[in-house]
């Protein structure tokens, strides 16, 4: 668990890490909370509703609107759940968390045809996620 010290730096195990490098390891974590949220939710409605996404019929990856469902739903809270993971300051969670970042922004490319704004608002999400996982460094805030 986390605990704090008094020159604006946190305990995370044996080590002290600083304040400034935390913080972007907590952004990324609400970031990946935020981001799983709303592909949970997109994951619903289209299981939902089997009518709401727009289908093109010359894109590459051509899914069911019920697969594309799923597929958000559960992205969308594994995501969310590493989210909540990263507050720990572990260094798996982070790992993990650059993962399913990866594997998120790659899914909402391959979404671009259906919904292009949110996709694109999606992966902007990743890329800011992986920018503040990988910038998370003790040595580097001090």
């Amino acid at each position: 668990m986390i605990g704090h010290t008094h020159r604006g730096s946190t305990r995370t195990g044996a080590h002290e890490v600083p304040a400034a490098a935390m913080g972007f390891s907590i952004f990324a974590g609400c970031l990946m909370i935020m981001s799983g949220v709303f592909g949970a939710l997109l994951g619903l409605a289209a299981i939902r509703t089997n009518t709401l996404y727009a289908v093109r019929g010359d894109y590459v990856f051509k899914w069911d609107v019920s697969t594309w469902g799923w597929a958000h739903l559960v992205l969308g809270i594994v995501v969310a759940v590493a989210g909540f993971a990263v507050f720990t300051g572990q260094l798996w969670a982070r790992a993990i968390g650059i993962v399913l970042a990866v594997a998120s922004g790659i899914a909402n490319f391959m979404f671009l045809p259906h919904y292009p704004v949110w996709s694109f608002l999606i992966i902007a999400l990743d890329v800011t996620v992986i920018w503040a996982l990988v910038k998370y460094s003790p040595r580097a805030a001090d």
